[in-house]
């Protein structure tokens, strides 16, 4: 549906500007906005490989384990069933705490492969099937818990804010009640299906 609304808005630009005789700003309009994107691109990527690069360290070193352990009281609570200090709590993990850092680009490798060890933990007799534990991590993943906005901020110092950390309040409200609508509606939602089966 994307495609079609950016394909329509680029169309109507062509259009407006043949119709008013603006087409020299049109172009220019063009090659700013391209050599802008590659720029903003270049500065997340900067950002990005700073933090994945620590999380591979965290990884390798056992941190991740560690983590795992100190998270596993909560965490066990909503991911019932996995295995405790297992592979696929050490990527829940992982995913996590990059969302918690606003690092939502670099979350996504760790929840593809905590997705991947949650199926083989569960060995599920209904494979394309979303299990309720990968539901709850799409969830999650989805509507994360966010305490540093690295992204958004990296993003506001990028096109000139003097304080790119000024949005934290909002960022924490919004985030927290996020998470919490989005994991109240998935177990209301578990709970609705468990009575349609019985």
């Amino acid at each position: 549906m994307m495609k079609w609304i950016m394909t329509g808005l680029i169309l109507l630009s062509v259009i407006f500007a043949a119709v008013t005789g603006r087409m020299d700003c049109l172009s220019a309009a063009f090659l700013e906005e391209c050599s802008g994107a590659v720029q903003l691109a270049l500065s997340l990527a900067g950002i990005i490989a700073l933090w994945s690069g620590i999380m591979r360290v965290a990884q390798s070193s056992g941190l991740t384990g560690k983590l795992a352990g100190i998270a596993e009281p909560v965490l066990s609570k909503l991911f019932g069933g996995l295995e405790r200090g297992g592979r696929a709590m050490q990527y829940i993990t992982l995913n996590i705490t990059a969302n918690i850092l606003g690092l939502g680009n670099a979350s996504t490798p760790f929840g593809i492969a905590a997705m991947r060890e949650i199926e083989r933990e569960e060995r599920s007799p209904e494979p394309d099937r979303a299990s309720h534990n990968m539901i709850v991590l799409t969830v999650m993943n989805t509507a994360s818990l966010q305490l540093i906005p690295t992204t958004a901020a990296a993003l506001r110092l990028a096109h000139g804010s003097t304080d790119p950390m000024e949005i934290l309040p909002c960022v924490w409200i919004t985030s927290v009640s996020a998470l919490t609508a989005a994991l109240t509606a998935a177990a209301v939602c578990r709970a609705v299906s468990r009575r349609k089966l019985r």
